[in-house]
């Protein structure tokens, strides 16, 4: 089961498992999802978890109830994550999870405890302070200096109520508004680090139980849906030792195992690579991994099945990823070879649908252009 398929993400995850034969069942809230329209997916509808987390838990284990199989499940997204987490005790019997227990993840959804565990086993992360008051965070802008961002220890709520991963401020006075919009998330001051989307490197894993590394995958963005913050829009395969071995350590003083993305920025001050966040999940650019040997859903798939794969490290350095067309934005050609993230010749309809979406857009856009003018 892939778990929110509206965009890439998922529909990356759907097609790395219907590739290797599986029935794949797909979930989300919208009918117009873009997984939905893959040759490899059996779609189905669930309540947003956001807004009826026990409607969310009943409709899997109804969609469980279809089938006999125990089924190893792959959410996409930290509210769809955190629902199945919290009520593992009641899908546990049909399903499996790549990710830990709920009284691990939960620790680890905190930003905050993310950089204090970094910090603690000698992970670089930027300047960070974190305020409990308007005052101390003005304290705190003093100290770190601006430009900064303010961004939330708990993301999830955040990015409903705010549409962003961050808040970028100049002044004291876009500081002071940025606190007070995300007190209610648990806000850290953090110092603006340098660099462009091009800085941000990634380690993707999957982690056994015992902490052994049966899938690495090493790479850094070329740009990004916004210019210091979004989600990746391109990205290329380049394989980092330092990248890997730090994100491992952090990996592990967690507690964690499963499929995860690390991701990390270097400061062009220093060199060092500084911990951004670690989200416990599929991420956006997963499919390059797959393209590149390290295929995360299937060896994840296969080691909750009890058939273990042996490790797989990546290779294709120089290989890319790009989100060609997109809905509201500009093309996005990469140099071959690189994957795109919707068409496949083996699954053409969500690149039709993703097309008709992006002329759409156009066609709206020339349309109000010309009824302003």
């Amino acid at each position: 089961m892939v778990v929110e398929v509206a965009w890439v993400n998922g529909l990356a995850a759907i097609r790395s498992l219907g590739r290797k034969g599986l029935r794949v069942l797909a979930v989300d809230n919208r009918p117009y999802a873009l997984g939905f329209r893959s040759r490899y997916a059996e779609p189905r509808i669930a309540p947003d978890p956001l807004d009826d987390e026990d409607g969310f838990i009943a409709a899997l284990q109804a969609i469980a109830g279809e089938t006999d199989d125990v089924l190893p499940v792959f959410p996409t997204h930290d509210e769809h994550l955190n629902a199945i987490a919290r009520h593992a005790d009641l899908l546990g019997e049909r399903y499996r999870f790549p990710f830990p227990g709920w009284d691990v993840l939960e620790r680890i959804q905190s930003k905050r405890h993310q950089l204090e565990t970094a910090e603690a086993v000698g992970v670089p992360i930027p300047r960070t302070l974190y305020p409990s008051s308007a005052e101390e965070a003005r304290t705190a802008g003093e100290e770190v200096g601006f430009p900064l961002i303010v961004k939330p220890s708990a993301n999830v709520g955040f990015r409903r109520s705010h549409k962003r991963q961050l808040f970028r401020c100049e002044t004291p006075a876009e500081l002071e508004r940025a606190y007070e919009l995300a007190a209610p998330h648990e806000p850290m001051v953090q110092e603006l680090i340098p660099s462009g989307p091009e800085e941000m490197y990634t380690l993707g894993s999957y982690l056994d139980r015992g902490g052994q590394a049966l899938g690495l995958f090493s790479g850094h963005k070329l740009s990004q849906t916004r210019g210091y913050m979004g989600s990746a829009r391109a990205g290329e395969a380049v394989w980092v030792d330092e990248v890997v071995e730090q994100g491992l350590a952090l990996l592990r003083a967690l507690g964690f195992h499963g499929i995860s993305q690390v991701e990390l920025m270097r400061d062009p001050r220093d060199g060092r690579f500084k911990l951004l966040e670690v989200n416990p999940r599929l991420w956006q650019w997963h499919s390059l991994a797959a393209a590149c040997g390290v295929d995360l859903p299937w060896i994840a798939y296969r080691d909750l099945s009890g058939d273990p794969l042996p490790p797989a490290r990546m290779h294709g350095d120089g290989k890319r990823w790009a989100i060609t067309l997109m809905a509201g934005s500009g093309r996005a050609l990469e140099r071959p070879p690189y994957v795109d993230a919707v068409f496949a010749r083996d699954d053409p309809k969500p690149a039709l649908v993703q097309l008709g979406r992006h002329a759409l857009r156009g066609v709206r856009t020339m349309t109000g252009a010309g009824q302003r003018g």
